[in-house]
């Protein structure tokens, strides 16, 4: 009887052991299955950037870094390009669906194209980068009168030549005795440094810093901010598609919550948010990029109004003033409107929005 008990024992131990053993398996298909479900339900985003990966595009990096897309039920591919005339490009033929762009840009391209489907529902750039950066060996100083017979490194594709004609509107500028010369982007920066030309229009956080690692004296450095001279333009802004914002507008706020947050910690730590970048760029210097990932916060970003309402947003008189110079600049049959160009609608709360260094 003990021998049976023991050999009933036995085979109900196994059973036991086999019914276990279906159960984990069960278990562990089951799970497969649940993140295998979880993957495939996030939402895929192409995101273009208006320049490479360096220090300003740190907040980026930081999101994807630090999983906040994934985070929003989001499969973010982030990448970069040749300037804001490409991330538009990019964004309005539906290739993509946001992109980091010019909002003055944008506004253009609504006008020449009514039917273009696009949107900005962020503004990054509180203060826009646009500059004039030249050396003073070369003539070049503060007042604008040194800009007078002058030649000039202007690139077709950048933001800050395409608002030229509404800086030289707004402050009286006549340009018939300057020299405007159509040159590519990485060869902008080498040609001042060299002499070639007198000085170049571009963002300060491009053009100064890549004087100073070219060894330009920083005394011999002349930076023109736009926004200081009458300009009220904004500038950088993320642009969706309008149909990732009809068919997905969760995924639109998903996308902003987790851009703010990249923010966030990218101002918070600028050391640590340039580590980010560092690894998508093999060229890139750890102190070039901090500085301008500093200069970039500072001048463009965290401006008082930021500090005040929140990032992200606009103040709809200061946008609506802003079309106007440019509408009065570039002739425009008809004005834009604000909300023609930007919407809020997509914005997380302004509280949620707070922006601190």
């Amino acid at each position: 009887m003990k021998a049976d008990n023991a050999g009933g024992r036995v085979a109900m131990s196994r059973k036991g052991t086999a019914a276990l053993r279906g159960w984990f398996a069960g278990l562990a298909a089951g799970l497969v299955a649940l993140f295998a479900s979880a993957a495939s339900a996030q939402t895929p985003v192409r995101l273009s950037l208006d320049w490479r990966w360096e220090g300003p595009a740190a907040p980026f990096a930081v999101a994807l870094e630090k999983g906040y897309f994934k985070a929003e039920g989001l499969d973010v591919t982030v990448e970069s390009a040749n300037g804001s005339r490409e991330a538009l490009t990019r964004v309005t033929a539906e290739n993509y669906e946001a992109a980091l762009a010019d909002v003055n840009g944008l506004a253009r391209l609504l006008h020449d194209k009514p039917e273009t489907g696009a949107v900005a529902v962020m503004m990054i750039h509180d203060r826009p980068a646009y500059a004039i950066v030249g050396r003073k060996s070369r003539g070049l100083s503060k007042d604008l009168a040194s800009l007078q017979g002058k030649t000039f490194g202007a690139p077709q594709a950048d933001a800050a030549y395409a608002m030229w004609p509404v800086f030289r509107m707004v402050n009286g500028i006549d340009d018939s005795g300057m020299k405007f010369e159509n040159v590519g982007l990485p060869v902008r920066e080498p040609m001042l440094a060299q002499g070639e030309v007198d000085a170049v229009f571009g963002a300060a956080t491009t053009s100064y810093v890549n004087l100073k690692s070219r060894g330009v004296p920083v005394e011999d450095i002349v930076t023109l901010l736009m926004g200081e001279h009458g300009i009220e333009a904004y500038g950088s802004a993320i642009v969706v598609s309008e149909r990732f914002a009809q068919e997905k507008p969760e995924a639109v706020k998903a996308l902003l919550r987790a851009i703010v947050r990249g923010f966030q910690d990218a101002a918070k730590d600028p050391a640590a948010a340039v580590e980010a970048v560092l690894a998508r760029n093999d060229l890139a210097r750890k102190e070039v990029e901090a500085e301008r990932l500093r200069m970039s916060l500072d001048q463009n970003v965290l401006t008082p109004w930021v500090k005040e309402n929140g990032f992200g947003g606009i103040d709809r008189d200061r946008f609506a003033k802003a079309l106007d110079q440019i509408a009065a600049a570039l002739d425009y049959k008809a004005k834009p409107k604000p909300e023609d160009v930007f919407t809020d609608a997509f914005l997380p709360p302004a509280d949620q929005r707070r922006i601190g260094r």
